[in-house]
């Protein structure tokens, strides 16, 4: 009889055959594709079993090479305050009402791009006005940046929490 333990660690990050992350699914649809041959096993959870000899599986990759066409993420507030983590990202605050500010402001020429734009607390925006954070002496909590894949953003949060140690040597360089 197959063990329960917590959620999070019942979660199998998904590899293409090229080793490319594709998602994370749970132990039990791990298990089928690798008993079906379309899968093996990489890392394997050392605490739990899912029988006697036979470890629950944490990382797998795809024995065939399945193509993923590439989806441009689109630039909107919701991908914004996703990227952001919800955060101002000047004073770095979660609970506060939320904006998009222009690092290089629209009137000085600041363009529509994910390089440019940040979720700002509406007192950090008001406060910045129409100026660049060096000019404000407000620095950024972290360089905005155009996320790299199309993975979602949960998926990659996932994948970055830290709960599974052995994931991080399989996505490095994917942005969280």
């Amino acid at each position: 009889m197959p063990l329960k333990w917590h959620a999070c660690m019942s979660q199998v990050l998904v590899l293409n055959a090229s080793y490319e992350p594709l998602n994370i699914t749970s132990w039990r649809r791990a298990t089928v594709l690798m008993l079906k041959g379309k899968a093996e096993t990489l890392e394997e959870d050392e605490n739990h079993n899912i029988r006697q000899h036979v470890k629950a599986p944490t990382v797998i990759r795809l024995r065939q090479f399945i193509r993923v066409p590439y989806r441009d993420i689109s630039l909107n507030r919701k991908n914004i305050f996703q990227r952001d983590n919800n955060l101002c990202q000047y004073c770095g605050q979660k609970n506060k009402k939320l904006s998009i500010d222009h690092v290089l402001p629209r009137s000085r020429g600041g363009k529509d791009n994910w390089e440019n734009v940040i979720t700002a607390c509406l007192q950090c925006n008001v406060m910045k006005g129409n100026r660049t954070p060096e000019e404000a002496n407000m620095p950024l909590r972290t360089k905005p940046y155009k996320p790299l894949n199309n993975m979602s953003f949960e998926t990659t949060k996932q994948i970055h929490s830290g709960r599974h140690k052995e994931w991080s040597k399989y996505v490095i360089g994917w942005v969280a």
